[in-house]
Parts: C-alpha cells; sequence; structure tokens
C-alpha cells in the first residue's frame, strides 16, 4: 500500500530557503504579506491621486475603503516585518538580540530623514515614514513578547491611548506649551514643521493612535500563519473587529443624543452620517468636541476607527495567505501586486516623487487616469526589478545603511 504523499508546503519566495521537516518555520517573508503590502501601497496610490470618493457608486465606494484603512495595514504590515527583523517565531537574545535592535534603530533614522526630506517637497501627502520611524523606537522595548501580551498591549492602546490623544490635544489647544516645544525643536527647524509634537500628536499619523496597529502586527508574526486554523481565527478577529469599530461607532452616534449634529458642525464635510466609517465625515475646524470620541472614521484617531481599521486589516491580511496557500493560479495573477510589496519603501518613495513632478489631479476622469498610470507604473517596474534583484532599490540602501548593526557586541 503507497503512503500518502505529504501535504505541499505553503509557498516562501524564491530568495529564501525552504523549510526542511523538523525545522523551526522560516523567518522569511509569507508571500501573501508581501501581497497584503502591495495592496497597502497601492490602496494609498488612490488615496492620494485617485478621484475623491464623492464621484459616488461602486468606484467612489472602493475609493472610500482605500482611505485610512490602507495606510492602517501599512502600520500593521511594519510591525510584521519589525519581528522578521529582531526573530521569528522567537526573538533574537545576546549579541544577537542587540544586533537587531541596533538594525531598528538605524532604520528609524533613516527612515526619520527621509520622512521629512519627503514632507519638505510640499505636496498635498502627509508623508508617513517620519512617524513611522518614531512609532519603531517606541514598539523595539516590546519586541521580545508573545503573541499573547502583544495583544494585550495593541488592545489596551486601543482603548486608552485616543482618550489621551484627545487631552493633549485640547491642552494644545488651549495653552501654549507646545509652541514653546516647537520653538526649541531641531527636528521642527529642520523639516520645516511642528517636529516632535507633530509625530507624537497633531499629526495625520500621531504616534500614540498609529502605535496599537503596528503592535497588532507585531502580535501577529508571533502566529503560525501557515496553519489554517490560525489563519481562520485571525480572520474571525478581523471581522469582528470591523463590526465592534464601526458597528460601535454607527450605535453610539445613533443613541447619544445630537452625537451627529455635533460632529457635523465641527466639520467641514457631510451632516456626519458618514462619521462611522467613512473620511467624507470632513476635518475638524477649530475645537474637537468630546462626540468626536464617537467617531470611526479611518482618520479619527479614536478607539472605534483604530477597532474598525485593525479588524479590516486582519481580515485582508488572511485573505491574502489563504489565497497564496491554497489558489496558485490566483497568486501568480497577483505576482505584480505582490512584487510591489516586495519593494514596498521604494513604490511608495516614487509615488510621492511622481506627484511632486507632475501635480496632483482633482477632475474625475484626469485622476481616474493618474491612478491607472500610477497603479501600471508601479506593477511594471516592481514586477521587472523583483525578476533580477532581492531587494528595492531603496530596502537595498537601507539594508547596507544597517550592516555597521554587525559589528555591536
Amino acid at each position: 500500500m503507497t503512503p500518502n504523499p505529504p501535504p505541499p508546503s505553503p509557498p516562501v519566495r524564491a530568495d529564501r530557503p525552504t523549510a526542511v521537516p523538523g525545522a523551526p518555520p522560516p523567518t522569511g517573508r509569507l508571500i501573501g504579506v508581501d501581497l497584503a503590502r502591495g495592496l497597502a501601497v497601492l490602496g494609498m496610490y488612490a488615496a492620494h491621486v485617485g478621484p475623491d470618493p464623492a464621484v459616488g457608486g461602486p468606484l467612489g465606494f472602493v475609493l472610500e475603503l482605500a482611505r485610512g484603512r490602507s495606510s492602517a495595514l501599512f502600520a500593521l504590515l511594519a510591525g510584521f516585518s519589525l519581528v522578521l527583523i529582531t526573530g521569528r517565531p522567537h526573538p533574537r537574545t545576546g549579541r544577537p538580540g542587540r544586533q537587531a535592535v541596533g538594525r531598528i534603530v538605524i532604520r528609524s533614522a533613516v527612515l526619520l530623514a527621509l520622512g521629512l526630506a519627503l514632507t519638505a517637497l510640499d505636496t498635498d501627502v502627509d508623508v508617513i515614514l517620519a512617524f513611522y520611524a518614531l512609532i519603531f523606537l517606541a514598539v523595539l522595548p516590546l519586541y521580545r513578547l508573545g503573541a499573547v501580551p502583544l495583544t494585550v498591549v495593541a488592545a489596551t492602546g486601543a482603548l486608552v491611548m485616543p482618550q489621551a490623544l484627545y487631552a493633549v490635544r485640547r491642552s494644545i489647544d488651549e495653552g501654549t506649551w507646545a509652541d514653546t516645544v516647537i520653538a526649541v525643536d531641531p527636528l521642527a527647524r529642520i523639516g520645516d514643521t511642528d517636529g516632535v509634537v507633530e509625530l507624537l500628536f497633531t499629526g495625520e499619523y500621531p504616534v500614540l493612535t498609529w502605535l496599537p496597529f503596528v503592535v497588532a502586527g507585531m502580535a501577529v508574526a508571533r502566529l503560525d500563519l501557515a496553519r489554517t486554523t490560525v489563519r481562520v481565527r485571525l480572520a474571525l478577529t478581523g471581522g469582528a473587529l470591523a463590526v465592534l469599530g464601526h458597528g460601535g461607532s454607527w450605535l453610539a452616534l445613533t443613541l447619544v443624543p445630537h452625537a451627529r449634529a455635533t460632529v457635523a458642525a465641527a466639520t467641514d464635510g457631510d451632516t456626519g452620517a458618514s462619521a462611522w466609517w467613512s473620511d467624507t465625515v470632513g476635518e475638524l475646524l477649530d475645537h474637537t468636541p468630546p462626540a468626536w470620541l464617537l467617531v470611526g472614521a479611518p482618520h479619527s484617531q479614536t478607539t472605534f476607527s483604530i477597532l474598525g481599521n485593525t479588524g479590516v486589516a486582519l481580515v485582508v491580511l488572511a485573505v491574502c495567505l489563504a489565497v497564496t496557500d491554497r489558489m496558485p493560479r490566483l497568486t501568480r495573477w497577483a505576482a505584480p501586486v505582490t512584487a510591489v510589496g516586495t519593494i514596498a519603501l521604494t513604490a511608495y518613495v516614487l509615488h510621492i516623487l511622481a506627484i511632486r513632478a507632475v501635480g496632483m489631479e482633482e477632475e474625475t476622469v484626469p485622476a481616474l487616469l493618474a491612478l491607472l498610470t500610477f497603479t501600471a507604473a508601479a506593477l511594471l517596474f516592481a514586477t521587472l526589478w523583483t525578476r533580477r534583484f532581492r531587494r528595492g532599490p531603496l530596502e537595498h540602501l537601507l539594508h547596507h545603511a544597517t550592516l555597521v548593526a554587525r559589528h555591536i557586541k
């Protein structure tokens, strides 16, 4: 009787060693993670150069889904990458651990400088890289934690940090201490921004409320994602968080008297009807009312928005992992998107440079054409580059910049 053949191993990148029986899981990236990262990058393209979601219809709905959620997915996967560097599935200790920490610190410094340089180009894009740099440093002490404690930290941050940020922003609006800090902050002078105050509190991606996304990604990286049951639980957890975040916001805005009217009066957007899920609610004008804490829009920096965005990110990641594990034909079709995820930093930076060079269209048809052009160019470049090189151009430079960490004793 011929024994049944063993089940196929989950796909790994061609430039990574294949796992052998009895060996620990490979620490290289899973293809599904690169696919999810590629979707995140293209989603940010849609948010930055695509048509306004106000065009309505299926196109407007898809574009609105990309806003805020793409950057949240990108942040979650950044946490995943941090664990890859510091050791997956088990954190490095001793000298290898200190070298890994050194690599993260160097990467953070490079990303901070790159983020400030891109911000200085004065495009309409809120560049996320400098915020990432500070978040990496903030979460670095957590790199040895397992999945459960990291999940607890992420959940606690989602519940506590938005309220803390609200209090800090109110104190900034009512006092002068932030101006004093900005006046002596060298980052504010170098980058013509509000420096650390902007990175921590007042920017589009404040460290206080974006840190939970990165920690959640670190927790996911500690899981055995090759197991179907783990991916299913990941998807179910993500779905539950999405419902809890956006559904909870809808319920709160509905039940709390005058909440929607208060939010609408404080913003430049619609009537507040979309505040539970969409950035079409608009931006805050002069002040932040307490009712804003009930909003679930992606960039609202609230507990509801963090829960909802994290849930969507987990679902997307789980689907990408399942596709690359069980659907080889679809995986081949999605290979260009996966290639974009492999060189995500390069793809992100190049699209900002392109925006600086050609501008950003606002009319529906030109904007859609711009989005298709940006997307096609990224897919083509990434596909051709990754066929020959292991890393993207900026990824290669960043890798070499961190090699000095090998000298850490």
